[in-house]
């Protein structure tokens, strides 16, 4: 059971006690990502990130990591596109501790001139490192592909000039605007009592900012195509398609969908491009939901003189797919799988945290196990063949990397 809690000043506390275990995640999310950013500041969620963890008014950032090591404990913290999280693992009897440091983090990280040109070659060196990676890369050119100079178009990480820029004042301004309680979920979960809410609320429900004013644009999907030649031994390549977003009726439908065409070891894309074909050794497909929209993805990996013949049997794949739909086995199939991976999400305090951190910051409601089975249950070929139709309807984005200009 999950227990909710509103804040006077609108942070949103959700809590869910698992008896069984004896550890406990806790979570700081906020509302904002790349998706909140410009070509001015394009990378500062990212930024901002790693400059929690370098220093407080009363830690430095050896501190911090050190009094997680002391406890056995883990503390990281992640940036996507729509949303920020800051979380750390503990055993139960050290949760107070763990929260005092978040929370700690959170209002009184002094962001240091030095510190913050150390950090900013830290993260000149996750882009670089994520610039050697193609087929890590292609996904942003595909997304670059798909929605152009919208913000769901730009990069995580932003680029290095751009970092260059950004000031300690730019920190403290961004956190200002975006930072906001309206904007912020705790969520726990673990062997902890729901009356640890109050000592969250201690922290967190009293600071007071002006609620988030920034219009969220929507974006229009683009059947744009990107190439970038390099230095590769393969060619890396990506299609997209417009998706749905966070918390569509039709959502369980599209990820069983999904799952058919290229979510496991037994789907078509893998079946067809990698067993039938040996064309490639990574291929498969995903769906990522933002708030009014989604992308299905579609990657593959294969040297220069196969990558012909890997556009066409990834497009036949999907022809397939629209003339036929999915078959009874392929539907009951997936459906079991789907309904697994929930149930074994549910054994790690961690992605019970993040599933209702996520679920609280986008949709501000939470289904039960049951409910989502039933959901899962409900799922027929009409309602899979109408994503199909709705997904496959337009014509496709495409972003590659290749070894050099291909014919």
């Amino acid at each position: 059971m999950i227990d909710k809690h509103n804040c006077k000043n609108g942070v949103r506390i959700v809590l869910e006690k698992i008896p069984a275990v004896r550890s406990v995640t806790i979570g700081i999310w906020v509302l904002t990502g790349s998706r909140n950013e410009d070509n001015q500041n394009n990378g500062i969620s990212h930024f901002i990130e790693h400059m929690l963890f370098k220093g407080t008014k009363t830690r430095t950032a050896q501190d911090i990591a050190e009094a997680f090591d002391a406890i056995g404990g883990q503390i990281n913290a992640f940036t996507s596109k729509e949303y920020t999280c800051f979380y750390a693992k503990v055993l139960d009897t050290h949760k107070e501790h763990a929260l005092e440091i978040l929370a700690d983090m959170f209002f009184n990280s002094t962001f240091n001139e030095d510190e913050m040109e150390r950090e900013k070659k830290v993260v000149f060196e996750e882009i670089k490192m994520y610039e050697d990676t193609p087929d890590d890369i292609v996904h942003d050119l595909l997304a670059r592909a798909s929605f152009g100079k919208h913000p769901l178009g730009y990069s995580i990480l932003g680029t290095e000039e751009q970092l260059k820029s950004f000031k300690p004042d730019d920190l403290r301004t961004y956190i200002k605007d975006r930072y906001t309680p309206d904007n912020v979920v705790i969520s726990v979960a673990g062997n902890v009592e729901k009356s640890f809410i109050n000592n969250i609320e201690n922290y967190f429900g009293s600071y007071q900012s002006k609620n988030s004013q920034s219009t969220i644009l929507k974006p229009t999907f683009l059947a744009n195509n990107i190439e970038q030649f390099k230095d590769t031994e393969q060619a890396h390549l990506c299609f997209g398609f417009s998706g749905l977003p966070v918390g569509d009726e039709n959502a369980y439908s599209l990820v069983i969908m999904n799952n058919v065409l290229g979510g496991s070891m037994s789907s078509r894309l893998f079946q067809d491009v990698r067993e039938k074909q040996g064309l490639a050794y990574s291929v498969f497909s995903y769906h990522s939901s933002f708030l009014d929209n989604g992308l299905l993805t579609i990657y593959a990996g294969t040297g220069k003189e196969q990558l012909p013949l890997l556009r066409d049997t990834i497009k036949q794949t999907v022809e397939t797919l629209i003339d036929k739909g999915v078959t009874d086995k392929e539907l009951h199939n997936s459906k079991e799988q789907l309904k697994g991976n929930l149930m074994l999400g549910l054994e790690s305090t961690s992605s019970r945290m993040n599933r209702n951190g996520r679920n609280e910051l986008l949709l501000q409601r939470h289904r039960t196990l049951d409910e989502m089975i039933r959901e899962i249950d409900a799922v027929s070929h009409e309602s899979i063949q109408k994503v199909i139709d709705s997904t496959f309807n337009k014509p496709a984005s495409m972003a590659l990397i290749g070894p050099d200009k291909m014919n």
